[in-house]
């Protein structure tokens, strides 16, 4: 009886104690000395977020619709589920502690801010890390307070996260040198001691701190020579002195590969013949009068940089195929993918949450067909140094969570539903989840992905070049919503390597990805990060921290996505010693330094 009274006790405390949470509202309240400089506040539109209570986010990843800004907290679950078009900070008590950019972990005692679209602009300038965090859950309206204290922490934390790299590669690596990394660190304490000992001038000081903190932090990681240093690349150049230009800017970095984006929306950058032949459009209408693909690898060679053919597999690109007789599913409409809801429609389904992309079917032996010829032709004109397969899946369909996952399921053609019930006397169409036909369903799809992967293996090892593949790397997501099987094509030697893209600037959901596809994958397969960072438009110190992640896992290089996003910024943190080996550098004197610079406002 007592236990019975205990429990009820305590669960009228818990039950008070969120209540009080949600109705009480504590404005934060500067401590001793403490000086707010910016106080912000902007309309929460939903705290944990349902699919029937938030009908604006109910096709978006996480429940987040357009322009909300929500507030995910542990009674929403262990993530948030966001997909990289928004930004995300992580609050601890009352504190931002860190940034990320989409499915970002929950803490246990904290919560995560989310903002897509108008709300993305508002953290983006109003929330760093340090800064304070209260809301006002009956009005539904956070405020983010930025305080001399939130540079000082900022500034901290920095130094704390530089000294434990510098303690791995310390124990790791022979000859290593951390000197000018523990200069900057000497600098950046001695900075943070003034800004302790003079108030007024302490975001100055603190700000000060953080560059050089920053500075230690882009020296702290040593150069690999063996390392694959790598770059996307949509080649936006139309003339060959331009493409000389940008591949010499690339050796100056110290870029080693580049993904050359070569057929995209359903083009090549090239004048093919194979697009000729199915009379589809001969090349891309940007290129017309040279060829840009023959440029860029002589070009590239002469400095000593492979280049990798980036082919975009299944995806046939953004605009209506009836804009252009020669687009590729207006002259084969049949060859087009469809979801389940658009199985017998005469309109061609195109998939909203992928910019409104078309896609061709992978079970279509015709379809086969063609990227193989065409994968052919570039092969044994160009004679790259690989091939680097994107889309190589289904369109992306809903969580199985959700009531309408098989509604959402793609690969509803007439080929494929014919050709299933041939073989097992259902049309696929009739399906639910829970037949017990829905695995042998599912896995004819994968294992269409699958056999051209093969094919493109036997391809790319009899002209011996490598083939590495863009994977999502959680296995289970790529298995059910993409019919994308990369164990399988890793566990049979399908490919040589993985590059999968880890859509984060969160170090630690990065990790938890590559020991997702490291723990799935063959010893044989190479592990490459695809690092979404720069797209994001992350602080430099998010792309140090993940490729530090990535020497720490012993990968075998990192590609960045992509070469458009990679601005000066990126670069000069690059070139301090990761990507160029170390070299002298000059400190600006301190009234050239802004007092916030791109790390601070973003407060990485």
């Amino acid at each position: 009886m007592k236990s019975k009274v205990w429990v009820f006790l305590l669960s009228m405390f818990l039950i008070c104690t969120k209540a009080f949470a949600l109705d009480v509202y504590s404005p934060y309240v500067p401590k001793n000395n403490e000086i707010i400089f910016n106080q912000s506040m902007y309309k929460i539109d939903v705290i944990d977020p349902k699919a029937n209570t938030n009908w604006k986010g109910i096709n978006y990843p996480g429940l987040r619709g357009a322009n909300q800004l929500i507030i995910y907290t542990p009674s929403f679950g262990y993530r948030t589920g966001t997909n990289e078009y928004g930004t995300e900070a992580i609050v601890t008590g009352d504190t931002v502690t860190s940034l990320s950019g989409a499915d970002s972990l929950i803490p246990a005692n904290g919560l995560v801010i989310s903002g897509h679209g108008q709300a993305r602009k508002w953290i983006n300038e109003n929330v760093m890390v340090g800064a304070k965090i209260s809301i006002d859950y009956n009005k539904k309206i956070i405020t983010s307070y930025i305080t001399s204290d939130t540079f000082l922490f900022t500034a901290r934390e920095r130094i704390k996260e530089v000294q434990n790299m510098m303690l791995y590669y310390i124990q790791s690596a022979s000859n290593y040198n951390p000197k000018r990394t523990q200069q900057n660190i000497a600098k950046a304490n001695d900075l943070i001691e003034k800004a302790q000992k003079n108030t007024e001038d302490s975001q100055k000081y603190a700000s000060r701190a953080i560059d050089y903190a920053n500075l230690a932090m882009s020296t702290v990681i040593p150069y690999e020579p063996s390392e694959l240093k790598g770059v996307w690349i949509r080649p936006a150049y139309y003339n060959e002195r331009d493409i000389v230009k940008n591949v010499e800017n690339l050796a100056n970095v110290g870029i080693n590969n580049i993904f050359l984006e070569t057929y995209y929306h359903g083009k090549t950058i090239f004048p093919s013949q194979t697009m000729t032949k199915y009379g589809f459009i001969r090349q891309n209408e940007d290129f017309v009068g040279f060829d840009p693909l023959k440029i860029w690898i002589r070009e590239a060679h002469k400095r000593g940089i492979k280049v990798h053919i980036w082919f975009e597999t299944f995806y046939a690109g953004n605009r209506p195929p009836e804009t252009n007789a020669e687009y590729i599913l207006a002259k084969r409409p049949d060859w087009a993918n469809c979801r389940k809801k658009m199985a017998n429609s005469t309109q061609l389904d195109y998939s909203v949450s992928e910019h409104n992309g078309y896609f061709v079917d992978p079970a279509n032996p015709e379809v086969q067909n063609f990227l193989y010829e065409l994968l052919s032709e570039i092969i044994t004109k160009y004679r790259p140094d690989g091939i680097n397969l994107d889309y190589i899946r289904y369109p992306q369909a809903l969580d199985p969570a959700y009531s309408t996952y098989d509604l959402s399921n793609w690969g509803y053609t007439k080929y494929a539903r014919t050709e299933f019930k041939n073989m097992y006397g259902v049309d696929p169409v009739l399906l639910k989840t829970s037949d017990p036909l829905w695995y042998q369903w599912k896995f004819y799809r994968c294992n269409k992905v699958t056999s051209f992967v093969r094919r493109v293996s036997h391809l790319c090892r009899y002209n011996k070049i490598a083939i590495t593949a863009v994977i999502f790397p959680n296995r289970r997501m790529a298995l059910d919503t993409k019919m994308q099987d990369w164990r399988t094509w890793s566990m049979n030697n399908f490919v040589d390597g993985f590059t999968p893209l880890f859509l984060t600037c969160d170090d630690k959901t990065a990790m938890g990805l590559m020991d997702e596809v490291l723990r799935n994958k063959s010893s044989s397969t190479k592990l490459y990060a695809g690092l979404f960072v720069t797209f994001m438009n992350g602080a430099a110190t998010d792309l140090i921290k993940q490729i530090h992640a990535a020497r720490k896992y012993a990968l075998s290089g990192i590609i960045i996505f992509d070469y458009a996003h990679l601005t000066d910024n990126y670069v000069n943190t690059l070139t301090e010693s990761i990507f160029r080996g170390r070299k002298e550098v000059v400190i600006p004197s301190q009234g050239e330094i802004p007092v916030q610079n791109k790390d601070v406002k973003r407060g990485r």
